[in-house]
C-alpha cells in the first residue's frame, strides 16, 4: 500500500463509479480497477462491494478511507510547513456565512489585503454546516460560522456577536400572530443555514406546525419575497436594518434565547498554521474586539 494507492481509493469511494474515478484521475477504468484488486489483495479483506450502479464501501474500507482522506492533506500540509518562513505568503482560502461576508468582512478582507501583498486570499461562502465540512477535510484554512460548534478535531475562537431579527411583511406585529394564523411558510437559505435552523426550532418550541419551507439561494430573493408576504425569516437584526428594502418589513426581535447568535472562527487542530492564516487570525481579533466585549 503506497499513497497512489491511497488516492486511487479515496477518488472511487468518493464518486462510487470506477469510471468517474478513472477521468477524475486521468487514467483508464482497467487501471483503477486493478490497482484496487492489488490493495484488496495487499490488506486481505474487501474494501468495495460491487453492484450494478457502482461500488460502495465494505466495513474496512470505512475504516481505511479516514486515513486515505487525511494523506493529501498531510502532504500539502508538509510541504506549507517547509516553506513557511514566518512571512505571511501563499494561498490562504477563508470561508464565511453569506450575511458575515456581506455584513462584516469587507474592511477586514481590505485591510489585510493590503498589509500582506504576497498573500493569495480567497473567500468561499456557504451554510454552518458546509463551511464546518470544508475545514475538517482540509479544503479551506479557516471558516467564521455560527456558534456554538463542538468538535475536537476543530479549533474554535469567538470572533463577534450578532443581534437577530424576524423579517415578515409590512403590517405584521408579532410571530403569535403568524403561528395562529396556522398556515407558516419561512424564507430561507439552503439546508444547513444556522439562521434558518434557528427559526425553525422556535417556530417548533410555539407549538406551530410544521413550516411550508421555501428556498432562495441570494438574500435579495429572500428580502423581496418576505417583503410581498410570502413568508418569515430570520437574519441579523444589522444586516436587515443596511438592507435598502428594510422599510418595507416588519423587523420584529425574537425570543432572547434566539434573539443573539454567536459567530465563531475555526480551524482544524492539526492543521499547519501557516503565517497567514497567523496574522489573518491576529487582525480579526482586532478589527471584532469591540463586538467581541459587546
Amino acid at each position: 500500500m503506497d499513497i497512489a494507492d491511497l488516492r486511487i481509493f479515496e477518488a472511487v469511494a468518493r464518486l462510487g463509479v470506477m469510471g468517474c474515478a478513472a477521468a477524475e484521475l486521468h487514467t483508464v477504468q482497467s487501471n483503477i480497477t486493478a490497482r484496487i484488486r492489488a490493495l484488496e489483495e495487499s490488506l486481505d479483506c474487501r474494501l468495495f462491494e460491487r453492484h450494478a450502479r457502482g461500488v460502495s464501501l465494505t466495513d474496512e474500507g470505512r475504516r481505511l478511507l479516514p486515513y486515505a482522506q487525511s494523506i493529501p492533506r498531510l502532504l500539502r500540509d508538509a510541504e506549507r510547513a517547509v516553506r513557511d518562513d514566518a512571512v505571511p505568503r501563499g494561498g490562504l482560502v477563508i470561508g464565511s456565512l453569506e450575511t458575515t461576508a456581506a455584513l462584516r468582512l469587507a474592511p477586514l478582507l481590505a485591510n489585510y489585503a493590503a498589509a500582506y501583498p504576497k498573500v493569495d486570499l480567497t473567500l468561499r461562502t456557504g451554510t454552518t454546516c458546509e463551511l464546518i465540512e470544508l475545514v475538517r477535510q482540509g479544503s479551506i484554512d479557516g471558516a467564521f460560522v455560527c456558534g456554538p460548534v463542538v468538535d475536537p478535531a476543530l479549533a474554535v475562537r469567538s470572533m463577534f456577536r450578532e443581534e437577530l431579527a424576524l423579517v415578515a411583511a409590512p403590517g405584521v406585529k408579532s410571530l403569535q400572530a403568524i403561528v395562529r394564523g396556522g398556515d407558516v411558510r419561512v424564507v430561507v437559505l439552503r439546508a444547513g443555514c444556522s439562521y434558518r435552523q434557528r427559526l425553525e426550532a422556535l417556530l417548533a418550541r410555539l407549538g406551530a406546525p410544521a413550516p411550508r419551507i421555501l428556498e432562495f439561494g441570494t438574500l435579495e430573493a429572500i428580502f423581496a419575497c418576505v417583503g410581498a408576504g410570502l413568508g418569515i425569516t430570520m437574519l441579523p437584526r444589522a444586516l436587515v436594518e443596511k438592507t435598502s428594502s428594510a422599510a418595507d418589513l416588519a423587523i420584529l426581535r425574537p425570543p432572547s434565547a434566539e434573539a443573539i447568535a454567536d459567530t465563531v472562527f475555526l480551524r482544524r487542530h492539526d492543521a499547519v498554521a501557516t503565517s497567514a492564516l497567523k496574522a489573518f487570525v491576529a487582525r480579526a481579533e482586532q478589527a471584532f474586539e469591540p463586538s467581541a466585549a459587546a
